[in-house]
């Protein structure tokens, strides 16, 4: 499925926005398509918009964000190598040119929704929603970027201003109060346009107030707006419940359902398939931090009695030495021998291999949500210890892949699998531990939250940015001073197509480059 009026970058908008203004005046009435539909519905800018959104985050997420987080490493000596910390200016486009696009879909389904005729307001909460999603992913990935006035070529705004993250953020949350009183009218919606909850508006609701717990944890740690996130936090998980529903099981989770099959062309075919071949989607091996923990706590989902043929759920292929992964950030010119791997659509003959699985367009899932719960207990910003929170993120992340194995966070199958696997909840830990490898009780939330984020875009990275945890080992080989990237550097065709805004934003926000810290990294 591809979006509707689809635009690739700065140029072709400036390009088609010239030529508006240039042509006589007779231009509607000769390009006028007399077959053709002049106006869209808001459901039929949801579905192609979602898509498109997320197939260029499971691209990303597959060659970036599991490279820099140690899911796998594109075995190689050449130069560019992310694993490696050695990130190329050009990686910073594919996104930028594929979020701003859909952007403008999103905005018009709120425009044409809150016209008299085709007035509803689910609608504008959705939009509201996904707007957030994708400004939040902008805004952390780059930094200050075009907010307020991006998406408005069509008004002659060609060269948007760059917005404070700060201010960035502070919107996207009334955004999303917004939404929330938008949704709960319950306005019907058309089910067949919506690929993620098939009509059901109430889990929209639940999914725009989650997304507002992850906004909040990320400004949480950030000095001259914590009383007031924290304040937020409370009341959505604790005091105001009620009017602020959250995703509470995995029928909750937002996920597009991919068909579930090797075809290209069928309707929602995974971008795994469409975008990446059989060939490189088996090429990067497996790390070993990635294979050992699951490998030591005997994870059920390496298990191949809950998986199909004989092979695991997670389509985990085992390397000559069993299942076991290779180092990450190891030294050019060492030798290592692939290990452990993801099946691809052409190694395995059925359909245990993530190129073709349903269940990887994830948006936003329920165990994510359980660890924002559990932190916050944790701190002691809601009520608890942060333990039932804790054992029911790892519940729910394990259940989405193997649906109903554990039926709850005090199902005796639960507490003997974390007993046996040895990450059961210790509440006489410190909080955090900045110490390497020390533990604590953000280090055990951490890396569960580390699988649970499998595969859901740059999650893993923002995370670890936000909390350097999960204790990632440092190879000697690493680039960049052995610094994780913080950022991305903006798009090339920003600095030529919008010089003044671009210079603008490096003047405000610190050097264009991978180590500048954004806004709320900063002390």
């Amino acid at each position: 499925m591809r979006t509707v009026n689809k635009i690739t970058s700065y140029i072709l908008l400036t390009a088609v926005s010239t030529l508006a203004f240039s042509c006589k005046k007779d231009f509607n009435e000769v390009n006028t398509d007399p077959i053709g539909k002049s106006s869209v519905a808001a459901n039929q800018l949801l579905a192609p918009a979602l898509v498109n959104v997320l197939s260029a985050n499971m691209v990303r997420n597959r060659n970036f964000n599991n490279e820099l987080m140690q899911v796998t490493v594109d075995i190689s000596d050449a130069e560019g190598k992310v694993f490696r910390y050695d990130v190329r200016r050009t990686w910073a486009d594919y996104t930028w040119n594929s979020w701003y696009p859909e952007l403008t879909n999103f905005r018009d389904m709120y425009t044409i929704a809150n016209k008299p005729e085709s007035l509803n307001a689910s609608y504008k909460g959705i939009s509201l929603i996904t707007q957030a999603w994708v400004f939040q992913l902008l805004t952390d990935v780059y930094g200050d970027v075009p907010y307020f006035d991006a998406n408005k070529g069509k008004d002659g705004v060609l060269e948007p201003a760059f917005d404070k993250q700060k201010d960035i953020y502070l919107d996207l949350f009334n955004k999303l109060e917004e939404a929330n009183k938008l949704l709960a009218e319950g306005k019907t919606i058309v089910a067949s346009g919506d690929p993620v909850y098939q009509g059901d508006v109430s889990k929209w609701r639940r999914l725009g107030n989650s997304m507002y717990l992850r906004l909040l944890l990320r400004l949480a740690g950030k000095a001259e707006v914590s009383a007031q996130v924290i304040s937020k936090i409370k009341e959505i998980a604790d005091t105001n419940k009620a009017n602020y529903p959250i995703m509470e099981n995995n029928t909750h989770t937002a996920k597009i359902l991919w068909n579930g099959t090797n075809s290209s062309t069928a309707l929602y075919s995974s971008p795994f398939m469409i975008n990446v071949r059989a060939v490189d989607f088996r090429t990067p091996a497996i790390t070993e931090f990635f294979m050992n923990n699951l490998t030591t706590w005997n994870d059920p989902r390496l298990n191949k009695d809950y998986g199909k043929n004989g092979i695991n759920r997670l389509g985990i292929a085992s390397g000559p030495n069993g299942f076991v992964g290779v180092p990450s950030g190891y030294d050019a010119g060492t030798s290592y021998v692939k290990q452990s791997y993801f099946y691809s659509d052409a190694t395995t003959n059925n359909p245990t291999t993530l190129q073709t699985d349903p269940y990887t367009g994830i948006i936003m899932n329920v165990a994510e949500v359980d660890f924002i719960l559990a932190e916050a207990a944790a701190k002691g910003w809601i009520t608890g210890t942060g333990e039932a929170y804790y054992m029911k993120g790892i519940a729910d992340a394990l259940n989405y892949w193997l649906p109903d194995r554990f039926m709850s966070s005090s199902d005796p199958a639960l507490i003997s699998y974390v007993n046996a696997a040895d990450i059961d909840w210790n509440n006489n830990l410190p909080t955090d531990n900045a110490a390497a490898g020390s533990q604590s009780k953000m280090e055990m939330i951490h890396l569960q939250k580390y699988y649970a984020l499998f595969l859901v875009d740059f999650q893993q990275w923002l995370e670890y940015r936000r909390t350097a945890h999960p204790f990632l080992p440092k190879g000697t080989g690493l680039a960049n001073g052995g610094k994780m990237p913080v950022r991305l550097n903006y798009p090339l065709v920003t600095q030529s197509t919008n010089p003044t805004s671009y210079k603008n934003a490096v003047a405000a926000q610190g050097a264009d480059d991978i180590n500048t810290l954004v806004w709320w990294q900063k002390p």
